[in-house]
């Protein structure tokens, strides 16, 4: 084995000893908030779960950068961590409407935030193959495999030479839909866990009413959901480096490193979110 194939097998890997590192923190903030704030035990556990889903959706989302936008590469014409984010910030506008309703458990939260970024993924993604087929006249064609591997259809004969595939296959279009469902449901999982948290404990910091301090409950949730989303997504992007097909792609194997180093960044920075209402 040559010594760049030896470095190529190595990044595709985990590294056991970051691993345990890992984990060891990530049950050092449990202990730590079972006894400092045991109140938010199940908050900072839903924390992570949320890390974890959106830390894992961003390795399904097709994303092409700047080849992508002349026509040499699959995917959408822009960043990772960009495309995730939106997609993300999507979910969250749905699972907050439906956390302001009393009446909607946390299933119905959840589900409306993977539902509110699954359907921005779904129109983004068509309109990228309906600006690469009408607007650019390329089909949208893989570089990573021979077949799709739902529809069957062959992609060799549609590439252009010199290029690595161009627009969405079909896969990658269910792939996008399905990344940003994962990373709607995962932040909203975050905000709704948090603003539980908030919601209980500051009346009691402020000496004011629950309906008092739900806007800054609220704001607060808001604030360290969409913090914690953004760096999960670069965290992921930093994983992928560079382009990704979809769930088809090689690089998707590389998620469980991701997955690893989300829960970890998501559990510290969780800790951090709940202690602040520890009085």
């Amino acid at each position: 084995m040559t010594a760049i194939a030896a470095k190529s097998t190595a990044s595709e890997g985990i590294n056991p000893v970051a691993s345990v590192i890992g984990i060891v923190i990530i049950i050092a903030a449990v202990a730590i908030t079972a006894v400092v704030a045991n109140f938010a035990l199940a908050a900072l556990i839903g924390v992570i779960i949320g890390g974890l889903l959106i830390g894992f959706g961003v390795h399904f989302v097709p994303v092409g950068g700047a080849p992508a936008a002349m026509g040499q590469s699959p995917g959408i014409a822009t960043g990772v961590a960009m495309l995730a984010a939106g997609a993300g910030l999507a979910g969250l506008f749905g699972g907050a409407w439906a956390a302001a309703n009393p009446e909607f458990g946390i299933a119905i939260v959840i589900a409306a935030g993977a539902i509110g970024g699954g359907l921005l993924m779904a129109v983004t993604c068509l309109m990228v193959n309906v600006v690469y087929i009408f607007g650019m006249g390329i089909p949208a064609a893989s570089g990573k495999v021979a077949k799709d591997p739902i529809t069957g259809d062959s992609q060799a004969e549609y590439k252009s030479q010199g290029t690595e595939g161009h627009g969405l296959p079909f896969v990658s279009y269910v792939g996008g839909v399905i990344g940003g469902m994962l990373g709607g449901a995962g932040g909203t999982l975050i905000y709704y866990e948090l603003l539980q948290v908030y919601a209980a404990r500051l009346p009691e910091i402020f000496g004011a009413t629950a309906e008092g301090v739900l806007p800054v409950a609220i704001s607060l949730a808001g604030i360290f959901a969409v913090g914690m989303f953004l760096m999960n997504a670069v965290l992921a992007a930093y994983n992928i480096t560079g382009t990704i097909e979809g769930p088809h792609d090689p690089k998707f194997k590389r998620f469980p490193r991701a997955v690893i180093g989300c829960a970890v960044a998501s559990a510290v920075a969780g800790l951090f979110a709940v202690l602040i209402v520890v009085v």
